[in-house]
């Protein structure tokens, strides 16, 4: 893919743009060539640069922030949310999350405990009330679901959450926050999942 990436100088900041359908191999080999033009404008300069446009993973920006200060030792920001957390969330997102990566944490959280990951996670145990779950796409609890689930905590609309038996007093998917009340769970729930309105249900 040609030209996934263009930039735009401002004031006082640089904003590099990058397509959301760029692979992050070409991304790489044309942000160095950029930059590397970028850099004329420099000298003294240490205006920020601010790295927008696709939704990218952990490393991937520590690829890019590298690739950027090998060429100007200058601050890089991006426009994604560094952590996961319930208020990182910048903007929605939907890509397909069948091939995910998965991280596998073997036995029942306590109250109190909080796992992250980017990928899916699958829990092998319960997520006891007051404990929490995050992960960037799926999240699938082979026993009781009671604390708090955040699934496509990026952005993603497309993540499901799924559990033995969901019992939590809320649930998230990506943006989108649902209080559960006692009579939805007078059947047991397994799923949870976005519709074409936006809505969290419940199955």
């Amino acid at each position: 893919m040609k030209n996934c990436i263009s930039v735009q100088t401002k004031k006082d900041q640089v904003i590099i743009n990058v397509d959301e359908k760029g692979e992050q191999k070409e991304i790489l080999q044309e942000l160095k060539k950029k930059v590397s033009e970028l850099k004329k404008l420099y000298k003294e300069d240490k205006t920020p640069i601010l790295v927008t446009g696709k939704v990218f993973k952990n490393k991937e920006m520590e690829q890019i922030q590298e690739v950027i200060q090998g060429i100007i030792s200058v601050e890089v920001n991006f426009d994604t949310p560094k952590i996961l957390g319930l208020h990182g969330i910048k903007k929605t997102f939907s890509k397909e999350i069948a091939t995910s990566e998965t991280k596998f944490h073997r036995g029942s959280l306590r109250s109190g405990q909080k796992i992250e990951f980017e990928g899916s996670l699958v829990v092998l145990g319960d997520v006891n009330a007051g404990a929490e779950v995050l992960a960037g796409e799926n999240i699938v609890v082979l026993g009781i679901l009671r604390g708090i689930a955040h699934a496509g905590a990026k952005g993603n609309k497309e993540a499901i959450i799924a559990a033995a038996s969901i019992e939590s007093v809320q649930i998230r998917i990506a943006s989108i926050i649902k209080e559960i009340e006692k009579d939805e769970l007078e059947e047991i729930k397994t799923c949870a999942y976005v519709n074409d309105e936006d809505k969290i249900i419940l199955e």
